[in-house]
C-alpha cells in the first residue's frame, strides 16, 4: 500500500493524492486502506518514515568503511543529505508541498525527525568511547548536531543553483568534522 502511496504522490503530489486513488492503484478496497491508515494524512507520515529509514540506513552503511564514530558520523550526515537532495519522494513534497513540512520545522518532532536524533545519539556516544569524538553531554549535543543538519534537508535544492551540491556537501563534511573533533 505504501508503494502505491509513493506511486501517487510522484505522480500528482501530496495535496492531490487522495485514499481513493492509493486503493486503486494498489488493488486493494478503500476499507482495506483506511483499516491499515486513518486519513490520508497517516498514510503519508507512514511512508514519508519507510523511505526516510532506507535512506538512513543506506547512509550507515555508505560510512561502515570509517575507522571511527566521527568519521562514520561525518560521512553519514553528509550522504543522508546527498541522499535527500536527490530522492524523488522529497523531491515532490518540497516542490509542490512545502507547507506540509511546517509543522515539523515550527510545532514539533516527527517519526524521521526522532529517527535521524536516536541515530545521532548512538553515533556521538560511541565516539565519546572511542575517543574520537569530544565529550559532551549527549542529549544536547546530538540536538545541537540534529538542529545544525536540519536545515540543509529543506534548503539544499535551492542553494545548488548556483554552487554544486558536492561542494556544499564536501564543505559541510569538513565543519561537521571540526565541530565534533576533541
Amino acid at each position: 500500500m505504501l508503494d502505491a502511496a509513493l506511486e501517487c504522490v510522484l505522480a500528482v503530489g501530496v495535496r492531490r493524492t487522495t485514499l481513493s486513488d492509493v486503493a486503486r492503484t494498489a488493488g486493494v478496497s478503500r476499507m482495506t486502506l483506511y483499516r491499515r491508515f486513518p486519513d490520508v494524512r497517516g498514510m503519508l507520515s507512514g511512508l514519508i518514515t519507510r523511505e526516510f529509514g532506507k535512506l538512513l540506513g543506506a547512509a550507515t552503511e555508505a560510512a561502515k568503511s570509517e575507522e571511527t564514530a566521527r568519521g562514520q558520523l561525518v560521512v553519514a550526515s553528509v550522504q543522508m543529505l546527498r541522499s535527500l537532495a536527490t530522492d524523488p519522494l522529497m523531491h515532490a513534497v518540497i516542490e509542490r508541498d512545502a507547507e506540509m513540512l511546517l509543522p515539523y520545522i515550527f510545532e514539533r518532532v516527527g517519526t524521521s525527525q526522532r529517527m535521524t536524533e536516536e541515530y545521532l545519539y548512538a553515533q556521538l556516544a560511541a565516539g565519546h568511547a572511542d575517543g574520537s569524538i569530544r565529550p559532551a553531554e549527549l542529549k544536547v549535543q546530538a540536538r545541537t548536531f540534529f538542529l545544525m543538519l536540519q536545515p540543509y534537508v529543506f534548503t539544499i535544492r535551492p542553494s545548488t543553483s548556483d554552487l554544486a551540491l558536492e561542494d556544499l556537501l564536501a564543505e559541510l563534511g569538513r565543519m561537521l568534522d571540526a565541530v565534533l573533533r576533541p
